[in-house]
């Protein structure tokens, strides 16, 4: 079965600003689209926390999900540039609102949903680091070093 959104035909930017939309009425205190090109690359948002303002940073990583299609064998025409970036972009802001339910029941909290996205105090080559890739690096330094345990 193909991958979530596979056909569809809304546009990346439109997408992005759905899910700015989205999490600023779920109370997120900003939200931020970054670009590369002209074209949205990731997002990033603070909202409140049980301990305070924290960053998060939401990818939506188009290359990846282009991979998936191509390897889906779906139609060509679904497996340009501009059609993966449409698919991330659905896919993430589809995972977004799934989020914001979950929390919005109150069975979890919205760091321990975006945990990985949450930005740490960790940086690498002047980029701050989410707490996933962190903890990769982390994980990639002790694996170099010897140091990795069982």
């Amino acid at each position: 079965m193909p991958i979530l959104n596979y056909t569809t035909k809304i546009d990346a930017a439109k997408t992005a600003g759905e899910v700015q939309a989205i999490l600023a009425k779920a109370g997120a205190t900003g939200v931020a689209v970054q670009y590369d090109a002209g074209e949205p690359v990731a997002l990033g948002f603070t909202a409140n926390t049980p301990f305070g303002l924290r960053e998060f940073a939401l990818p939506a990583d188009w290359q990846a999900v282009q991979r998936v299609l191509r390897k889906q064998r779906v139609q060509p025409s679904f497996q340009t540039d501009e059609h993966a970036k449409r698919v991330a972009w659905r896919i993430v802001k589809d995972w977004v609102e799934a989020q914001l339910a979950i929390i919005q029941t109150e069975m979890v909290t919205i760091d321990q949903v975006m945990l990985p996205y949450m930005r740490s105090d960790q940086a690498v080559d002047g980029r701050q680091l989410t707490v996933y890739e962190a903890y990769q690096d982390q994980q990639r330094l002790m694996i170099e070093s010897g140091r990795e345990r069982p």
